[in-house]
Order: C-alpha cells, then sequence, then structure tokens
C-alpha cells in the first residue's frame, strides 16, 4: 500500500496555547488554518515540506470553545481525559496522517491485516476538499504505530503555505513517533505524547 507522510498533528488545550508553543520551539509564528465543524475543533498549519517530505505540513490542533459539541467523539483522542490532562501541561505531538491515492483500497487493505482505521468521512474547507478515514471511538492507532488515512482533491494545503524556514528533516513512527526539524531555532525533536 502506497502512503506518504502528509502532517504531523500537534494537540493543545488552547490554540493560543499551540501558537506560542509554536513560536518558543519552533521560532516562528504559523499560519491561518480553519475550523472543523464536524469535529467541533480548530487549528493553525505550518509548512514544514523539505526534499525528503515534499507537501507535508503541522497542525496545531484544538478543541474550538466557541463550536457546539460535534455529537461524535472528536479526532486524535482529544476527548480522552488522559490526553487532555497532558496538553493541560503544554502543546505537543499527538500523531501524524498519511495520504494515500485511494482511501477505499487504503482502508480495504488494512481491514484484511485486520486493522480497523474507520470509515471515509468528507470534508472541505475552501478550496480544499479531502477524505479522511475516521473511527467512530476517535481512536489513534498508536499500538499499531499507525497514522490517520487522507485523500486529498486536487488542491493540497502546503499549495499556499510561505516557507517560514522549518523543514522536516527525518521522521519514525516505528517505535514511537518522532519527528526532527530544522528551525530558526536549530535542530528540533518532537517526540508523541499522551
Amino acid at each position: 500500500m502506497t502512503m506518504e507522510l502528509d502532517h504531523l498533528v500537534v494537540g493543545a488545550a488552547t490554540l493560543e496555547a499551540g501558537v506560542a508553543w509554536c513560536e518558543r520551539v519552533l521560532g516562528v509564528t504559523p499560519g491561518p488554518g480553519g475550523k472543523h465543524a464536524l469535529m467541533g475543533t480548530h487549528n493553525r498549519l505550518l509548512n514544514i515540506s523539505g526534499p525528503l517530505h515534499p507537501r507535508c505540513y503541522l497542525e496545531i490542533i484544538a478543541i474550538d470553545p466557541d463550536a457546539p459539541a460535534p455529537g461524535r467523539t472528536r479526532w486524535f483522542d482529544l476527548d480522552l481525559p488522559a490526553l487532555r490532562e497532558h496538553l493541560a501541561q503544554g502543546p505537543g505531538l499527538i500523531h501524524w496522517v498519511a495520504r494515500v491515492p485511494n482511501l477505499d483500497a487504503a482502508l480495504a487493505y488494512w481491514r484484511g491485516e485486520g486493522v480497523d482505521a474507520g470509515e471515509p468521512v468528507e470534508a472541505s474547507r475552501g478550496a480544499l476538499h479531502w477524505r479522511i478515514a475516521l473511527r467512530a471511538d476517535g481512536r489513534r492507532l498508536r499500538r499499531e504505530a499507525l497514522p490517520v488515512l487522507i485523500e486529498w482533491g486536487e488542491a493540497h494545503p502546503t499549495d499556499g503555505m510561505p516557507d517560514l524556514g522549518v523543514h522536516l528533516l527525518g521522521f519514525d513512527a516505528r517505535d514511537g513517533l518522532k519527528a526532527r526539524l530544522a528551525t530558526p531555532r536549530g535542530e528540533v525533536e518532537l517526540e508523541v505524547m499522551g
């Protein structure tokens, strides 16, 4: 099955805390993002594309206090009390998302391997259209070291993002999620939390 790293997910108790973390740790202010009505979350985005990982970005995500309850479990375990306690101590890397050319085929392949990665859900924001695999329980596939799967339409978020000098140097999901980034503050390593 073909898949590529699409984006890293940094969770935060509030979006403001996530922006402050990005400025402090990575030395840049993330660009705008948007709201996810389906999940009651909102985000900010940062282009981290590099030669080894083209069209790659970092997403800072938090529960949107102004959004109504989504009526379903939020993605990336954001409703789990244990993760919320971790995020109350400060933002951190919580998961990763991989893009695939055909989401239905990828999910069928994983089902054949005994992995429930969820069902495809259509989503859009402005010119962006995507299909993402969502589990009803919102659980990250951490024990399996597997990402959330996404299939993009023609446009990708990085197409319109400036290069702010942060680039992904290395990424490993086999022995616990880790990412190395070149930043204006020097090399930074992020490791999964919660």
